[in-house]
């Protein structure tokens, strides 16, 4: 009996050391952990149940009889993060550089499919070279299992990818369907094609950072959610992340100790607004006044700046938060901020995660970039992913919201349930002076009128109290109070339901 013992874990010993002690080295050498180092790091110790570890490959063409390495380039299995129940995959770069396989693809499967019966997350943590080029299509098969599951499970449980070195060609698919991708920075990449077959097709001569790092994903094309610096930061927030998460839609999001009181008041917040109409603030300075000890998870941070998405807790437990950002393009949607304020939307109505919206919006951005790039149809997709919310909405406006924008951020007339103003707020079509300007535009020379024009708008139509009249804002609060007021609006709308026709699905302007 001992003699297997030791075999057995003599065969632990091989596989765990995957592609051999000399590819280790250079994985570290680069920068970067090992795949199993990265579970060990990402899960609770000693949490961590392995499935497959001795399966390897069945593929004897090009000589690969003889190459076979247990786990064939990805560790799989389940564990917990701070005591929650996780699947997850690790793409082991040492193992034939984490390319996949078809045995590769079906480990992958088996973690999504116990995913989803479970109704827990699951969590894919990338470093590969794409497609195992000497499988041929059985190898692409296996990509398209992936993917499909990937849908499947969409809405259902979270999906979350952590891009840790290259991914290409195939690879990059399944986490463009995840929920949520982050980065790590300078280490990892992300392109359909790389700068070799960019040479040769379109003759552009690009590095591999600059077309696929970090620096372009998380800034210009909004692909992933966030960037780290290293892997231990990236597994590290991830931990972090993960506590905002419900484990499925059947389920809430975790509760936390309340340890702030409700009752907090801020009268940093009666100043925040500038006398000047035109002097941008921060609105994060409201978000974190507003949310549980500070403690605030933004996604995408930099990219479209002039919106704000994240995560933080109230009363302990998790709310998303959709803010206006004056201090970037001044608060104005465009076609970028659309596209990233509808998905974040959509994700926390999949996950019953309620919805508080800071609105300091002067409208849409106008120009022909805006229009050509179709600024209609993604300002379409913010206005629909509101709409469509069954979960608690509730919003803040703090000082404009002009035009159709009013409309489209969480207005009562599509949805919001609890609408708050500021004293400082301004609805309107638009702006006073430009409004003046259009309406008594015989009187424009005689600055005397027009300023009289502005005061008599300004009192008419951009106090919050004539919205107020007409039940359009619920109530007029005090800055300072505002925590208080979305913690007993998320009280009183915990229980909502909403009823809605039957449908297979909607049809959201994509």
């Amino acid at each position: 009996m001992q003699n297997i013992l030791d075999q057995l874990e003599e065969r632990r010993k091989i596989a765990r050391l995957g592609g051999g002690q000399q590819r280790i080295d250079t994985q570290h050498k680069k920068g970067k952990l090992t795949a199993r180092e990265r579970v060990d790091l990402l899960l609770d110790e000693g949490s961590f149940e392995e499935f497959d570890m001795f399966v390897d490959h069945k593929c004897t063409d090009f000589g690969m009889a003889d190459k076979k390495i247990p786990g064939d380039g990805v560790v799989t299995g389940w564990g917990k993060v701070n005591g929650r129940i996780i699947y997850l995959f690790a793409k082991d770069f040492t193992v034939f550089g984490g390319s996949l396989s078809e045995t590769h693809a079906k480990k992958i499967q088996k973690v999504q499919d116990m995913a989803l019966r479970n109704r827990a997350p699951v969590i894919g943590l990338f470093d590969a070279g794409g497609a195992r080029i000497q499988e041929g299509v059985a190898a692409l098969g296996g990509y398209g299992e992936v993917f499909k599951r990937n849908v499947e499970a969409s809405g259902v449980i979270p999906q979350i990818s952590l891009i840790m070195g290259p991914c290409a060609g195939g690879d990059v698919y399944s986490p463009a369907m995840t929920d949520f991708i982050f980065m790590v920075k300078d280490t990892s990449y992300m392109f359909v094609t790389g700068p070799d077959v960019v040479k040769t097709v379109t003759n552009e001569t690009v590095t591999a950072e600059e077309l696929g790092g970090a620096s372009v994903h998380a800034v210009k094309s909004s692909v992933v959610d966030g960037a780290f610096e290293n892997d231990v930061e990236a597994l590290l927030q991830l931990r972090r992340f993960i506590d905002f998460l419900p484990a499925s839609n059947l389920v809430p999001a975790p509760q936390f100790p309340a340890t702030d009181s409700i009752t907090r008041l801020d009268n940093a917040m009666d100043t925040l607004i500038p006398d000047n109409a035109n002097q941008p603030y921060d609105m994060k300075e409201l978000i974190y006044s507003v949310i549980d000890d500070e403690d605030f998870f933004e996604i995408q941070e930099k990219h479209a700046p002039n919106i704000i998405t994240g995560f933080g807790r109230i009363e302990g437990k998790t709310v998303g938060f959709v803010a206006n950002q004056p201090m970037a393009l001044a608060g104005v949607l465009d076609s970028n901020a659309s596209r990233k304020a509808a998905r974040f939307i959509r994700f926390c109505d999949c996950f019953s995660i309620p919805i508080v919206s800071f609105i300091d919006v002067p409208g849409f951005l106008p120009g022909t970039d805006q229009e050509y790039g179709g600024l209609i149809k993604h300002g379409a997709k913010l206005l629909f992913a509101y709409a469509e919310a069954t979960v608690p909405l509730i919003s803040v406006i703090t000082r404009k919201s002009y035009g159709g924008a009013y409309d489209v951020m969480s207005s009562k007339h599509i949805g919001g349930d609890i609408n708050y103003a500021w004293p400082s707020a301004e609805i309107a079509v638009m702006g006073a002076k430009g409004a003046v300007e259009i309406i008594f535009r015989q009187d424009i020379g005689d600055d005397e009128k027009i300023a009289e024009h502005i005061t008599d708008y300004e009192q008419r139509f951009c106090s919050p109290f004539v919205a107020a009249e007409r039940g359009y804002i619920d109530d007029v609060i005090m800055p300072h109070s505002t925590r208080r007021r979305i913690a007993n609006a998320l009280n009183l709308l915990a229980n909502k339901k909403v009823e809605t026709p039957w449908r297979k699905h909607d049809n959201i302007p994509l």
